[in-house]
């Protein structure tokens, strides 16, 4: 990867994991239901009207938009309003990886590398650690929550694939149109019609620096350059970088909030990303197009948020 598309790769891995405390800015006042649908209005509208629909059906792009926006990124900002830290969240959500694994092994029939296996042990027993180490920045609601995220990131990829996209910007754009209106509605379901007054009321600067940091430099020009990477680099050399996100989550949110972990809990995080580095990184012969069509989004995640 040559310097300066490094440097850009890590400026997205760093605005994907400060935007977890962004998130955190942005469901402070309004419920997180109703800040992510605000956040992919503002993602999809106008963009929407400048790329082209993706040679998809349409059940694609609808089951995309609820799974990506309200199992994903509606679960992940909830859970941090339940309890989560913004950066343990990060971290927790990273465990899709592993998810995604399992289902592989044993739905699937799929073999595994020894390598991959070895990456699944360290992060599970750090994954355990992490939740059982916490010092008040975990709850059972939160984590919930945020592992509810981590199996519609997978649900999420697996869509992707069955779709046979090529165009994976365009079919993120289009799929977000679908998001918005659902997490409306789930909100107004679970709070009634007075939740989407109290956050018109309770909308204030904060709250939109924070949704207009998600929807442009987090989703839209995050988005662009990560597909734009995955185009021009095999996955081997880009999704490793995808671990940063975690990091740069953990620091942004002891900075902008004073969010600490305990010592067992650092030392869980840094063997949680050393296992779930060794699932992602594929093999050099592996990697092909199915892949990056299933990763070229997916990743956005891990997180762009």
């Amino acid at each position: 990867m040559s310097r300066n598309d490094l440097i850009l790769a890590i400026t997205v891995m760093a605005i994907w994991g400060f935007n977890f405390s962004m998130i955190k800015m942005g469901i402070t006042d309004v419920h997180p239901l109703l800040a992510t649908a605000a956040r992919f209005s503002l993602a999809v509208f106008p963009a929407i009207f400048f790329i082209a629909k993706p040679n998809v059906q349409w059940r694609y792009l609808i089951s995309y938009g609820l799974v990506f926006g309200v199992g994903i990124w509606g679960m992940a900002s909830w859970s941090i309003t339940a309890g989560l830290s913004s950066g343990v969240s990060s971290v927790l959500l990273s465990s899709n990886a592993l998810i995604g694994m399992a289902v592989g092994i044993f739905i699937h029939k799929e073999k595994s590398t020894t390598r991959k296996l070895m990456g699944a042990l360290i992060a599970l027993v750090a994954l355990l650690v992490l939740v059982t180490a916490t010092n008040g920045n975990i709850t059972g609601k939160g984590l919930l929550l945020i592992m509810t995220a981590a199996v519609s990131w997978v649900v999420m990829g697996v869509i992707v694939k069955s779709s046979k996209t090529k165009q994976a910007f365009a079919f993120n754009v289009w799929g977000m149109a679908f998001a918005p209106v659902p997490l409306v509605v789930f909100s107004v379901a679970l709070h009634g019609t007075e939740i989407v007054e109290h956050a018109i009321g309770a909308w204030n600067t904060s709250t939109t620096i924070a949704v207009l940091f998600q929807a442009y430099p987090t989703t839209l020009f995050g988005y662009w350059v990560w597909n734009r990477l995955l185009i021009r680099y095999p996955l081997s050399t880009t999704a490793p970088l995808t671990l940063l996100v975690p990091v740069f989550a953990l620091i942004s949110g002891y900075f902008m909030y004073g969010e600490m972990l305990s010592v067992l809990q650092v030392i869980a995080c840094a063997l949680f990303l050393v296992g779930i580095g060794l699932i992602v990184k594929p093999s050099r012969n592996k990697s092909n197009a199915n892949d990056y069509q299933c990763n070229s989004i997916k990743v956005t995640s891990n997180q762009p948020s």
